[in-house]
């Protein structure tokens, strides 16, 4: 199981939209950060489409933990990103860069990823991408 995952994160830091869709099935349910399911591929396609324009992102120090016998994974990771295009509600983007603790959980059916449920403190990378992250 832990295949399918690592596929779909080596995807995200190829940017590659495509091979992140190949990793999940056609009804998956996306659970972002601070927002709504959005359910099916197209969905999904569109949010990367989306994050592509207002942020380039690249994570590392990942760690995978899995659930076999329940269809289930997790991964913790860093994000190490710029804020490249101002994003609705959030600051205004000036090429920030940011750094943030994150992780995702995974439920997995048939090889191919059913859920994909993202965490990361906003807070925290409000006050980065505001300079007011003490640094």
């Amino acid at each position: 199981m832990s295949a399918i995952i690592k596929r779909y994160f080596e995807a995200f830091n190829a940017k590659d939209i495509p091979a992140m869709l190949e990793c999940l099935s056609d009804d998956v349910a996306h659970h972002v950060n601070e927002g709504t399911v959005r359910r099916g591929k197209p969905a999904f396609g569109a949010f990367c489409a989306h994050m592509a324009r207002c942020y380039d992102e690249t994570l590392t120090d990942m760690v995978i933990f899995e659930a076999p016998s329940q269809g289930r994974a997790a991964a913790e990771y860093t994000v190490n990103g710029t804020y490249l295009a101002t994003d609705t509600g959030l600051p205004a983007a000036h090429g920030q860069r940011y750094k943030l603790s994150a992780g995702s959980f995974f439920d997995v059916a048939e090889d191919k990823i059913t859920r994909v449920t993202t965490r990361y403190n906003l807070s925290d990378w409000i006050a980065q991408v505001s300079g007011s992250d003490g640094t």
